[in-house]
Order: C-alpha cells, then structure tokens, then sequence
C-alpha cells in the first residue's frame, strides 16, 4: 500500500486559497451548441402577375445554408456577444438555440434541456427579446402584461413586487408602463420588452437587438440593468446587436458569425489588439505651440489650445509621439483612444 503523503503547511494554505476564490472548479455550461446545421428551402419569382402564375405551376427553388456546422459553448453567468452582418446566421441560432427552430442537424444543449423538443420545460428558464416583436398586448398598458406573467410564471406577489418596482425605477417606466402599448414609442416599448423577459428572473436571457430605437439616456439604463442582474443573479445573456456599443459595454468574449460559419470565437479585447492599426490622441495645449510635424501621424485637427492626432502604429509608437509632444509642445492633458470598434468588425467582415 502506498505512503499517504502528508499536507504541508503551503499546500493547505494554497488549498484554501483556491476554494475561496473558485479556483480549480470548472465553469458550468449554460449552452452547448454541436456541429448546427440549418438549411432552408425557399422559391424565387419575377415582379408581375404573368410571373406570380407561373410560379403556381413552375416553380424555381432555392436551397440557403443558414448555418454550417456551427459549434459553441456558453458559461453560466457569461455575457457572450454575438455579432454579424445581415443574413449571417445570427437570429437563426438565436431561434434554434431558443426552441423555436427545428434545426437540420446537429445538437443544441441549453440548461440541461434541448430546447425544441423539451420546450414547455424549457421556457419557464429563459427570457427573450426579439427587436421590435413585441412582448406586450396592442391595446392594454404594459402594467397588464406584467401582471399575466406573474401569473403564468407562478411568481409569489411578494417577490414579483419588488422585482417590478426595481425594474419600472431602473428603466425609469413608471409612467410609460401605464399606457396602452400603441401609444408607446418604439424605444419605450423596448424597455417593456426587456422588463417582461426579466420579470420571472430566468437563468438564461437571448436578447436579439434589445437597444433598436432606444434613445442614448435609456441605452445606458438598460447595459447598466442588464450588468446588474448578471452580476445579482448570474444570469448567462446571448446579445446579438449592430450596435457595437452594447458589445463593448456589456462583452468580454464575442463570437462573430459571417455566412452560417462562426469566423471567431474569443476574447473582445484580444481582436482590439489584433486588429487594431491606428490610435487617436487628443491633446489639449497650455498655450500655442508650432505646427506638428512627425512622420506617421496624421493631423486631423490643430488650433491655438487643440490637437487631434490620427497615429499610424505600423511606422511610430505612440511613445515617440508622446516624447515629441512634450518636447515641442505645453499640453495640459492628453487622451489615447482606439477606433471605433465598428472599423475593427467592418475590417474583420472584408477579410
């Protein structure tokens, strides 16, 4: 029988440090997609009645390959955005990974569930918006809907009460909530949307263009809601967005789909690095200084107390530029931006 090798004092101690902080323990999955496939089948017709006849008898018929083999997996609590251009695949995994597509092949694992075939189950744990689809009844306030889903939910009132009134302060809707929902604007509508796929606090949230139509003040007020319930609940959300501020906002790890084929996979700030080429540096002047004049960088804007410099990293750091500013110039302060993350993603779709 072997010696039992004995703990020392490091090894305990290195022990408990590592449960403390989760060490050690491997994240559970919340999604697990393998090897997704959805093919559709659709007919194309000429403009014109003489072509809409022919189309009854002679039908011309085209195959599309939404998704090809797409495979990924989502962590408990993550917040994954998923992210590509029109007609990439995004809404149809968004769908099959929902239960509501019926996918041609491949497997979809999602909370212990597979969504299309265990859907009753499987609903009562997530929450979903779809852009404008709306969640709410036409002619009723949305305070009605609400209530319909405490019950469909089965929330205690307790409970229910105080998620609604934090939701209603958090999304400022007080007042809006109490109107009927076709005298709402679009974006006032969003934020019911977002509040009764929130309401029954569900463990996976799919969010397909939360944001559309939302003024700047109620953007903020939804990423700040929805970093707040990821962080209180662990709740696991899929963004998929055109807006790359929500991305930036609310994601580390992206997955960028382009033709049915997801074409990265990984951390937001490892593309950043990746792609990006040039840096913007904004410098505000004590006092005028001469004309700037350095290889590499491009003069966007230059006055008496402003300078907007556009640094070309391939041929100068950003070191040299900083040790040429302060060299020939008083600046009270300087700021380094990166590029607008839709040049970076705009850059990767070209590629």
């Amino acid at each position: 029988m072997p010696p039992v090798k004995k703990r020392t004092a490091l090894t305990t101690m290195l022990l408990m440090y590592s449960q403390a902080n989760g060490l050690g323990k491997a994240m559970a999955t919340a999604i697990e997609v393998r090897h997704l496939r959805k093919i559709f089948r659709t007919h194309e017709r000429g403009a014109g009645l003489l072509d809409a006849a022919k189309s009854l008898f002679f039908r011309k018929y085209k195959t599309i390959h939404a998704l090809k083999n797409v495979s990924l997996k989502v962590s408990e609590g993550e917040i994954l955005g998923l992210i590509g251009p029109n007609g990439a695949g995004k809404s149809t995994l968004i769908k099959a990974m929902c239960g509501t597509l019926f996918p041609t092949s491949g497997s979809v694992n999602c909370l212990g569930f597979e969504p299309w075939r265990e859907r009753v189950k499987y609903v009562a744990n997530i929450g979903a918006v779809f852009g404008p689809k709306s969640l709410l009844w036409w002619d009723l306030p949305a305070i009605d809907t609400f209530e319909f889903l405490r019950e469909l939910y089965d929330v205690p009132k307790e409970e229910f009460g105080k998620r609604l009134k934090k939701i209603i302060t958090l999304l400022d809707i007080a007042d809006v909530s109490k109107k009927p929902v076709r005298d709402l604007s679009l974006g006032e509508r969003m934020k019911c949307n977002l509040a009764c796929a929130l309401l029954h606090n569900p463990k996976l949230v799919f969010l397909d263009e939360p944001t559309i139509g939302v003024d700047l003040v109620s953007k903020d007020k939804i990423r700040k809601y929805i970093l707040e319930v990821n962080k209180e609940f662990g709740t696991t959300f899929v963004i998929t967005t055109h807006d790359m501020t929500d991305i930036e906002n609310l994601c580390k790890r992206i997955v960028i789909i382009n033709k049915g084929e997801i074409i990265y996979d990984g951390l937001l700030e490892k593309i950043k690095s990746r792609y990006v080429k040039t840096k913007h540096l904004k410098v505000k002047l004590a006092s005028p200084g001469k004309k700037f004049l350095l290889a590499g960088c491009k003069v966007e804007l230059q006055n008496d107390y402003a300078l907007t410099i556009e640094i070309n990293l391939r041929n100068v750091s950003i070191e040299s530029v900083v040790q040429y500013l302060l060299k020939n110039f008083k600046a009270a302060d300087i700021t380094i931006t990166n590029p607008p993350i839709e040049e970076i993603i705009k850059e990767i779709y070209r590629k």
